[in-house]
């Protein structure tokens, strides 16, 4: 679950189902009974066609809490931590930092690190389009070292600089409005 709306649609999954929840935050739901056999494939059969999924392996559940931890991170949080990411992860999942590395990497073939720098450049996207930011302002708030380092990275992984994806928002926003 990466939205309040995932939250808000598990929410609705347990309370027709009966179950009474403790909390549903992201990807965890702790529920006060215990739940039946025929209780856990119905939730698991619905979420499922919500775009959900209920996991059980405990490997999954754990990238699925890295994930989260990096996408609120990154995503809903506007102040990033003071400590790197690695200790901030560590920290937060209370797992030794080469564990999660490790386990990360070998289920989903990409480092953590390398995950992290795909958000935040889809953070940055986000950004460039509500452009109430500029460049500078953006690299300040996701703790770039300079402009420079943001926009080598943003080319790497979009094949495009900001300034040019900014340019496409706009031609297509002026193609909208001629139609």
């Amino acid at each position: 679950m990466v939205s309040l709306r995932c939250k808000m649609m598990v929410k609705e999954e347990l309370k027709s189902l009966g179950l009474q929840y403790v909390v549903v935050d992201l990807g965890m739901v702790e529920i006060l009974e215990d739940i039946t056999e025929e209780q856990r494939e119905k939730l698991k059969e619905n979420l499922f066609r919500s775009g959900l999924e209920l996991l059980d392996d405990k490997k999954a559940i754990l990238i699925e809490k890295i994930k989260n931890v990096i996408t609120e991170l990154i995503h809903y949080t506007d102040e990033l931590p003071e400590l790197n990411y690695s200790n901030y992860i560590s920290e937060k999942l209370k797992y030794d930092y080469t564990y999660l590395a490790n386990i990360f990497s070998e289920v989903k073939g990409i480092t953590i690190q390398q995950y992290i720098i795909i958000n935040k450049i889809e953070r940055v996207k986000e950004l460039l389009l509500y452009d109430e930011l500029n460049l500078t302002e953006i690299a300040y708030k996701l703790h770039y070292s300079s402009v420079a380092h943001l926009s080598n990275q943003f080319k790497k992984v979009t094949g495009l600089s900001p300034s040019f994806f900014k340019q496409l928002k706009q031609k297509r926003k002026g193609n909208l409005e001629n139609m």
